[in-house]
């Protein structure tokens, strides 16, 4: 939305309302009937307190004036009961009060237990077009209105819409006359909190985008410092900074400006029906009218202060429900965004070798996997053992259809055989390592894994046979033992020490302070590149894959670091499928078949000898002829 842009309110935002609503009934249900239950209590005991003033003037203390020795024996009675009412009042208000809370919470518990479950599902399409910014706002900010709605808001709105119809209830049993005119003032009292509160709802609404665009700004400029500090681009993200904070100050200063001025505007209103009431009863009352007494007009006053007070506290409470309902509106379409499909129905087992040499499904952990392979058109099942020969065949790929990034790609890798892919940056080297993982489906073509189509197979089981290493490695907040059993969280100490020295990171380790033990923050940033990437080395190590796939792994390490972490690759890579993305021409010599991308084509194949002997694009990088962008 551009600066200018005035922002609208979303036709969904009932829909939302309603559907936060039952996340709360549907919770809490026997919880939240006794709230209810408790807040009619309130809101009658309330009432009977200006009820009473009729009843204490006209039935017991006129009556008294002038006795020389009047007998207040009722009215102490009745004082007694007005006092019962209004403690029972206070302990209804108190018990909802407490209700309302184990509600809040729980229903938010609920509703990010249901946000993570739900995001876990999400294809990676998602996280890219979103923000981790944007995305932990949902989690910090948006449910944080949602507590305070819950909390707060709903008690309070219920509350005054049950003083309201109890209010009038008592207002019409006592003047009909009156009630009139407070009929009039009210319908001008809800035009008017309409029309300021669907202003400030518009706002509110583009607030919590703009809180979501701000948090999503810094926590990228958070994890981005070292790059803004070294080509000097403090002042640049200052003044983008302002931009976005300009965007937040402008809306949440219009949306608070109508939401403050509601309040006092709708108080004003009922200010002036307090006067009109006064003198209509007044006049009517010396007309002899309506049968109001001093009585009546002292209940009838109060209960004007009592119709008005409830409006007063919804429009406090109304910024507070609009930032929820959009905060919930963020949450909600997070919550519907499409899981990823998985139409695949073709499982990894264990399996075992029969005497004949054909393979069968088995419990216990051999060291053979098979692909079962169920045949719906008559029911039979296959098993193929999993050996890692991944084939394309006229596969054509787009983020966006209208936008092909890879065209007719035809490559095969023979289980145990090591594939290098080169290419200038877009050549869509990394690409061809997404679709092996499926984290996109190709549009065009096929990509068969053991023979069989990868459409068919469960993405979960198709990713428990493939290892990957990153350029980027990430480590998760826990001890190094914890981090590289991430590859097989069931593997002992013994598998998880023989994983590390595969990947030659054992002695590193034990050199630390703690050993294995050694707990690892803000990504294991107390290690150095290299070690990070040797610990993401046993990581893909331990899950032992039979196919790996290894993205740039030694790029942003020096020369002598790279050195010891490519032994750790190459006992990794042995007697496996190898997929390598490098920009380092070196680490792929070895290879037994590399192929040169551009925009998305091959252009060259073959190993290093025969490429060089081509002298095209691969002789023109591997000479330093031509350098790759």
């Amino acid at each position: 939305m551009s600066k200018g842009e005035k922002p609208t309110i979303t036709k969904n935002t009932i829909k939302t309302a309603k559907r936060l609503l039952k996340y709360v009934t549907s919770t809490y249900k026997v919880q939240f009937i006794l709230v209810l239950i408790c807040i009619l209590v309130s809101s009658i005991a309330s009432i009977s307190v200006s009820l009473s003033l009729r009843f204490l003037l006209d039935d017991y203390i006129i009556p008294l004036i002038g006795h020389e020795n009047p007998d207040f024996s009722e009215l102490y009675g009745a004082l007694m009961v007005l006092g019962t009412i209004f403690l029972c009042g206070v302990l209804a208000s108190f018990l909802y009060t407490r209700l309302m809370v184990i509600i809040g919470q729980g229903v938010l518990k609920r509703v990010r237990d249901e946000m993570f479950e739900h995001m876990q599902k999400l294809p990676i399409r998602y996280f890219d077009q979103n923000t981790n910014g944007s995305i932990m706002s949902l989690y910090t900010n948006d449910t944080d209105t949602l507590r305070q709605m819950i909390n707060q808001s709903i008690p309070q709105v219920l509350m005054s819409a049950l003083t309201i119809l109890v209010t009038f209830i008592a207002m019409l049993v006592l003047s009909p006359i009156l009630t009139v005119l407070a009929v009039l003032v009210i319908i001008l009292m809800v035009f008017v909190s309409r029309k300021l509160g669907g202003n400030s709802g518009k706002y509110f609404v583009r607030q919590q985008l703009d809180i979501a665009n701000i948090t999503g700004f810094v926590e990228e400029r958070m994890n981005g410092q070292r790059v803004v500090k070294v080509f000097n681009h403090e002042k640049k993200s200052e003044e983008e900074f302002d931009v976005l904070n300009e965007r937040l100050f402008e809306s949440a200063a219009n949306a608070h400006t109508f939401a403050s001025i509601m309040g006092p505007i709708i108080g004003n209103i009922g200010n002036l029906l307090f006067v009109l009431t006064a003198v209509l009863g007044g006049f009517l009352s010396v007309m002899g009218i309506g049968n109001i007494t001093l009585g009546v007009m002292a209940s009838y006053l109060q209960f004007t202060k009592s119709f008005t007070q409830p409006f007063m506290q919804v429009a406090q409470q109304f910024n507070s429900i609009i930032m929820a309902l959009a905060g919930a509106e963020r949450i909600f379409n997070m919550m519907d965004e499409e899981p990823e499909v998985d139409e695949g129905y073709v499982t990894l087992v264990n399996a075992r070798k029969k005497a004949d040499g054909t393979i069968e499904e088995c419990k216990e952990r051999t060291g053979l996997w098979a692909w079962k392979h169920p045949h719906q058109a008559d029911g039979s099942v296959t098993y193929t053992e999993l050996k890692g020969d991944v084939r394309f065949f006229d596969m054509s790929f787009g983020y966006d259809p209208d936008h092909m990034v890879l065209h007719d790609l035809t490559l095969y890798a023979k289980p145990g055989q090591k594939l290098a892919f080169v290419g200038s940056t877009g050549a869509g080297k990394t690409t061809i390592t997404n679709l092996i993982n499926r984290f996109y489906d190709v549009q065009d073509g096929k990509i068969r894994y053991d023979g069989i189509n990868i459409n068919k197979i469960k993405k979960a089981d198709l990713r428990h046979s493939l290892g990957i290493v990153l350029q980027d490695t990430h480590l998760f907040t826990g001890t190094i033992m914890e981090n590289i059993r991430y590859g097989k969280l069931d593997a002992t100490d013994e598998e998880v020490y023989n994983a590390a020295k595969l990947a030659q990171a054992d002695s590193f380790i034990r050199m630390l302070p703690k050993g294995y033990d050694t707990m690892l923050t803000s990504d294991g940033e107390e290690l150095s590149q290299g070690q990070r990437q040797l610990l993401a080395i046993a990581r893909a190590a331990i899950a032992d894959p039979p196919v790996l796939i290894l993205d740039e792994a030694t790029s942003s390490i020096d020369t002598r670091t790279e050195s010891i972490v490519q032994k750790g690759m190459d006992n990794l890579m042995k007697g496996r499928t190898v997929f390598v993305i490098a920009h380092r021409l070196s680490t792929i010599r070895n290879s037994d078949a590399i192929m040169v991308l551009d925009h998305g084509r091959i252009i060259e194949r073959g190993d290093h000898k025969e490429l060089l002997a081509l002298k095209g694009t691969y002789y023109q990088l591997y000479t330093g002829k031509l350098e790759l962008s």
